[in-house]
């Protein structure tokens, strides 16, 4: 099998159980962003830092969770099960990390080292995923945990960046208006 169809060169693709959908189609958008997602967190996951050996195997769980999510919002009828636990396992991992972070007081500016950046990238590469796969949703249903996870998938990247400042030691930068 051939990686190229040349139906793309067209503006068109197809999704599970339909074909000939336009390339700027919410459902393509959506998906398509996790897809982005994925690769970002691919790269985030790349960090040679030993202390991160937790994490890691977090996002690399994360990741095969996103192809699930993928091939659920690639399907016409969604119909590929999502497991509702994931969310509580996120919530999981956020708790985990807030135990060695001061608490917030103020907005913190995205950045510090530059694997922190990658995950605030992800983050909100997340909340646009988020606002995509919300207005496929209002055309048609998507099952609700799902777009809690997302959600709570955006917060865990938001504390992960921070942990990853904190471990190597980069003071975090407050917004001051």
């Amino acid at each position: 099998m051939k990686i190229y169809t040349k139906t793309g060169d067209l503006g068109k693709t197809s999704i599970i159980g339909k074909k000939n959908i336009d390339k700027h189609n919410i459902r393509i958008e959506a998906y398509g962003t996790i897809d982005e997602l994925n690769s970002y967190l691919g790269l985030l996951a790349s960090c040679p830092q030993t202390s991160f050996q937790t994490q890691k195997q977090q996002i690399l769980s994360i990741q095969s969770l996103l192809f699930q999510i993928g091939a659920s919002l690639a399907s016409e009828n969604n119909k590929i099960p999502y497991q509702s636990n994931e969310t509580e396992k996120i919530e999981g991992f956020i708790d985990q990390m807030e135990l060695s972070l001061d608490s917030l007081t103020s907005f913190i500016l995205p950045g510090g080292d530059s694997w922190s950046s990658y995950a605030q990238i992800s983050r909100s590469i997340c909340r646009r995923a988020e606002r995509r796969i919300t207005e496929l949703n209002a055309v048609q249903k998507i099952d609700p945990n799902l777009l809690k996870f997302i959600n709570r998938l955006s917060d865990y990247l938001f504390v992960l960046a921070r942990y990853i400042n904190k471990i190597n030691g980069v003071n975090e930068v407050k917004w001051n208006p």
